[in-house]
């Protein structure tokens, strides 16, 4: 066969087997239902939507977040998911309600309460709470005119669609659209908010997500830990700041405490001389070096690192250097 005789790709063949089959009919009704639940925003849900936003934008207290099974598993996530977004919440477990934990409830904080059905019974104690002490309360149901639906300030009226599940029983399609639409009501409070990264790093701290959020300035070093050294210092006295401030490098600075030059290891291996010790640092050093400023993201100083072949950064600001920074500084605090 000549080279350059075309070759057809091969083609994916569907493979025909039950569990597969069984996958993509679960997803494909799944899919369905996110489907109905978005054309849904376009009619009667998306003005319970804003009004339900307005509410909670409004209140001076919280979200609580109640349901049981399966929505109350959804609630515990979108409680988790609204507080980490800058909504303050919180999961009350409807059956606990009813033994002291009404207490944790406020007329300042705003209800959400998840039922499929809006008739699950361990919800009665909390409507009545709801009523008594006049504490908003939205609902997330398939039906209006249940008894949730029918008490709440502001109900979120899911379409009715088919469960994946082939018995029509386990909650499948239902809890997806429960989980989508709590998912994208956090998220636009979240925009209406101006949530930032930075603000989402404060509650997220520790982890990958709190890693990849850091900036430089959390991990630089400053003070006396950065090695500098001014204009017209012999060498022999630059070598004795390299090597006593073990970053294998120092910064030069001018009259104005302006950073201008930085000596490596490479520049020093280029002079190596008899008389590299008498030498002055500006007849070593390279000028203009890479630098990096205190609020940029830690990530972006690995990348530059990464894309540059080099392990240090001194961190300026105002052209004067602040800090220095080490790619083992952020390899540590698990910067990938």
């Amino acid at each position: 066969m000549a080279p350059s005789e075309n070759i057809p790709a091969a083609e994916s063949v569907r493979e025909e087997d039950p569990i597969l089959d069984s996958v993509r009919h679960t997803l494909a009704v799944e899919a369905r239902g996110l489907a109905a639940l978005c054309e849904a925003v376009d009619g009667p849900l998306g003005s319970a939507i804003k009004r339900a936003t307005r509410l909670i934008e409004a209140a001076r207290g919280r979200v609580i977040v109640t349901g049981m099974g399966k929505s109350g598993h959804i609630g515990r996530k979108l409680a988790a998911t609204l507080a980490s977004t800058g909504t303050p919440a919180l999961f009350l477990h409807a059956a606990e309600a009813s033994h002291g934990d009404l207490g944790m409830v406020t007329p300042d904080d705003v209800l959400l309460a998840i039922s499929w059905s809006g008739e699950t019974a361990e919800l009665g104690d909390i409507v009545h709470y709801a009523g008594r002490f006049a504490v908003p309360l939205l609902a997330m149901t398939s039906n209006a005119e249940s008894t949730l639906g029918r008490a709440a300030d502001v109900v979120l009226t899911l379409p009715r669609v088919e469960e994946a599940c082939p018995n029509g029983l386990a909650p499948t399609t239902s809890t997806l659209m429960q989980l989508a639409l709590g998912d994208a009501l956090a998220l636009a409070l979240l925009e209406r908010r101006g949530f930032s990264a930075s603000d989402f790093r404060v509650f997220h701290p520790g982890g990958k997500l709190g890693a990849r959020l850091l900036k430089v300035a959390d991990l630089m070093h400053e003070a006396d830990s950065v090695p500098l050294v001014a204009i017209g210092t012999p060498m022999s006295e630059a070598l004795i700041e390299i090597t006593g401030k073990r970053f294998g490098c120092c910064g030069v600075v001018d009259a104005q405490g302006q950073l201008v030059g930085i000596i490596t290891d490479g520049d020093l291996r280029r002079h190596m001389s008899v008389d590299l010790l008498p030498r002055l640092v500006e007849q070593v050093m390279t000028n203009s070096p890479l630098v990096i400023a205190p609020a940029d993201l830690a990530s972006s100083a690995l990348g530059q690192m990464s894309r540059l072949q080099i392990t240090v950064l001194f961190v300026v600001s105002a052209g004067q250097p602040v800090g220095i920074l080490h790619i083992h500084d952020l390899l540590r605090a698990g910067v990938i």
